[in-house]
């Protein structure tokens, strides 16, 4: 896997991936960016949250679950002093489909934060990352939340 950053203009940074895929990047004003891309760290939490999404709704898909969406809300916090790693960082899933069983979901959860989502086992290393979900049934219109 191969990717390139590039100087733009001020603080702002193209970066482009392997698959030909490209992203701006930016510093806050304060730190001489103009705020028209995102943040690198903020990045780090997309990645870590397309991960994790991309092992729930597959593993839930291949054990023939039918998932319609699944919506992560990521909150983190970090170190007050560099390097400003983050401490703290929880996901909430959302998880939709049509007569999706609750243990299930669990389950791909569970795997994906402990087998296959790199991102989450690297950023684990610095970070107590948590979890919590809730599954939505289409069908019935109930919603069943996590109760760890």
């Amino acid at each position: 896997m191969k990717a390139r950053v590039k100087l733009i203009d001020g603080m702002a940074f193209l970066g482009e991936s392997g698959s030909g895929h490209g992203i701006v990047m930016d510093g806050a004003p304060e730190y001489g960016g103009r705020n028209i891309g995102i943040r690198p760290m903020e990045m780090l939490l997309l990645g870590l949250g397309g991960c994790t999404a991309f092992d729930v709704v597959q593993i839930l898909r291949r054990g023939r679950e039918s998932v319609t969406d699944c919506v992560i809300d990521i909150s983190s916090e970090r170190a007050e002093t560099d390097p400003k790693v983050f401490t703290k960082i929880h996901l909430d899933y959302r998880v939709t489909g049509r007569d999706l069983s609750a243990d299930k979901v669990e389950r791909a959860i569970n795997l994906s934060k402990e087998k296959y989502c790199s991102a989450s086992i690297m950023l684990g290393a610095t970070a107590k990352i948590t979890h919590s979900w809730t599954v939505v049934d289409e069908a019935a219109g109930t919603e069943t939340p996590s109760t760890a």
